[in-house]
């Protein structure tokens, strides 16, 4: 169903509004005291205060807000007849501008609370009704969510968010095929966001449902970063997730992939589930043929087949007088540094880092195609880990 458009304008004026004056607010709350009544902050403020009857007053969660600036109003007319130079004159200044400071800190957060909420609620009845909701209206959204969730824990804020149960909702946006990509991978960026802000919340519903399943099905890059991105935060028991849900022949398959950016995030997955991935998670990789896979690529690399840009031979030369050698040769060493992500990882105990290492020796020498190439990549993991 389409919203009004003359309500959604009202909300999105209110909005710009609450916005500037919570900037204002904040400004206010830590201005130096010689300037209090004079400022452009105190001023917005109080003109506020003034149009309080039509404005403040049509949505009743706004009654504490509109208190808040009538008391801030009071505050300042004392400030202003307070003007003796005694002592008493100066205790009293000085504890009005402490009050007039932490009242407009409570007007800060009773305007972003306010934000917070409609925010919230407008974004749910497109995450409700994503096909029937313009793309780009919901891509925005989820952005300015996304970036509102990643200023850092609010109590309030996160108490908002599990009521609305919007984390469910998200799961279920990111996991239809019938929804666009971008709303999709945007989905899965505020999902991130949402295990930064908190993940000892949030990561118990990533593991519980199908989003595990959504990112990796999605066959999208960013969705693929944001998979990396969430096993460095939830670690183990994510990957013991990913290994059985069944996932872990689709991730490797990614390394078959002709665009090297894909090859590169599948390098940067493989690599994570190597360092805490279980015993189970590892022989599923090592199954798949992953060392094949890693030699076939490490070969090509040091060759220097996988870079081609379109760009002309002397910038190509410009470029590698620029780049780091990491950067222009991604899959260098790539078979000692998966050992290694073994070798230091979190996920396996000491006798099964060995018996992997002995595993990856073994594989390493039935995938060369010749002692030389097999010497080198052998001396890589030797060396590259610990005995």
């Amino acid at each position: 169903m389409m919203e009004d458009p003359s309500s959604k304008q009202e909300i999105t004026r209110v909005l710009k509004v609450l916005e500037a004056l919570k900037q204002a607010s904040h400004e206010l709350h830590t201005l130096p005291s010689t300037n209090v009544i004079e400022s452009d902050s105190i001023k917005a403020l109080l003109e506020l205060e003034t149009e309080s009857d039509t404005f403040l007053s049509k949505d009743p969660r706004l009654s504490t807000l509109s208190q808040q600036l009538t008391k801030l109003k009071s505050l300042v007319d004392t400030l202003q007849k307070s003007c003796g130079h005694g002592l008493g004159s100066f205790l009293t200044r000085r504890f009005l501008i402490q009050s007039i400071s932490r009242v407009a800190g409570s007007i800060e957060s009773e305007i972003q609370a306010w934000i917070d909420r409609e925010s919230i609620e407008s974004l749910i009845k497109g995450l409700n009704e994503p096909l029937q909701t313009e793309e780009d209206d919901l891509v925005s959204l989820l952005s300015q969510f996304e970036g509102r969730v990643s200023q850092g824990f609010s109590r309030e804020l996160q108490d908002l968010v599990l009521k609305s149960k919007i984390f469910c909702l998200l799961e279920r946006v990111l996991c239809n095929p019938n929804c666009s990509k971008k709303v999709r991978e945007q989905c899965a960026f505020v999902v991130s966001a949402l295990i930064r802000f908190n993940k000892d919340v949030f990561a118990g519903q990533v593991l519980m449902g199908p989003l595990i399943h959504g990112l990796v099905s999605m066959t999208s890059l960013e969705s693929m970063k944001v998979l990396c991105s969430l096993i460095k935060s939830i670690k183990s028991p994510l990957v013991d997730e990913i290994e059985s849900n069944g996932e872990i022949p689709k991730i490797i398959s990614f390394l078959d992939y002709k665009d090297l950016q894909w090859r590169i995030v599948a390098m940067d997955c493989i690599l994570e589930i190597g360092y805490f991935g279980r015993k189970e998670a590892i022989e599923a990789m090592l199954t798949e043929g992953l060392i094949m896979k890693l030699v076939e690529l490490q070969r090509s690399d040091l060759c220097g087949d996988l870079i081609d840009t379109g760009m002309s031979d002397d910038e190509k030369e410009r470029s590698r007088g620029e780049n780091k050698f990491s950067e222009s040769h991604p899959f260098a060493s790539c078979v000692a540094r998966f050992a290694v992500q073994l070798e230091v990882g979190e996920g396996l105990r000491q006798r099964e880092k060995r018996a992997f290492k002995q595993e990856i020796l073994k594989r390493v020498r039935e995938a060369c195609v010749s002692d030389a190439e097999a010497a080198t990549i052998v001396a890589e993991v030797l060396w590259g880990s610990s005995p």
